[in-house]
């Protein structure tokens, strides 16, 4: 038998107080990033598998008639969230959500004013949806390894920063919702009904 005198002390795992919160900020970060991973991973498992193609002609290459181009027959050909609909739409949107609420707030959030307008429900605003979107979908290529150093970079500059000037501009897509953190407030605002064809003046 050993002798428990002798036995080695189990070590210490206690993280200490004043590092909690950048601990549970990590993990935060890291369950939106397996979120988003499996959502990629969901993309890539319906999209159909591909060939090598033989190079195409002038023969082979069918016209835009004979394809029904731009008629969306097999779904969208795009992954920009105003193209989705239905389930593709929602899986998109909670994905979208965790990158605005785990990333892109705690760190360009800023404060709310009058001149800096937010909205905590800014999915129901579909101008804002939308170019959320668009700007995720930029720092997904420009934070990629692949794109280089300057990705980043580039990301600030020539997307990030137009994004923030229209998103929280005075009169952009918030300007009925939240302008002070004590009064919160939203409303979307109307849009014109289109113009119907022949309509009686």
């Amino acid at each position: 038998m050993s002798d428990p005198s002798t036995a080695t002390p189990e070590p210490d795992f206690r993280v200490p107080d004043e590092d909690l919160d950048d601990l549970a900020t990590t993990l935060a970060r890291t369950m939106a990033e397996v979120r988003h991973h499996g959502v990629i991973l969901d993309r890539l498992g319906t999209e159909p598998p591909t060939e090598p193609a033989a190079r195409p002609t002038a023969e082979t290459v069918p016209s835009a008639e004979d394809t029904g181009a731009g008629q969306g027959d097999d779904g969208p050909a795009s992954v920009f969230i105003l193209a989705l609909d239905g389930k593709a739409y929602v899986t998109e949107l909670a994905a979208l959500t965790d990158w605005v609420n785990y990333l892109f707030l705690p760190v360009y959030g800023r404060e709310i004013s009058t001149t800096r307008p937010w909205c905590d429900q800014w999915h129901e605003h579909p101008e804002a949806v939308a170019r959320l979107h668009a700007l995720w979908l930029a720092w997904q290529q420009l934070t990629d390894a692949e794109a280089g150093l300057s990705g980043p970079s580039t990301w600030h500059r020539d997307h990030l920063d137009h994004t923030l000037a229209h998103l929280r501009a005075p009169d952009g897509p918030f300007a009925a919702c939240t302008t002070s953190p004590t009064r919160p407030n939203h409303r979307v605002l109307t849009t014109p009904a289109p113009e119907t064809a022949g309509a009686v003046r």
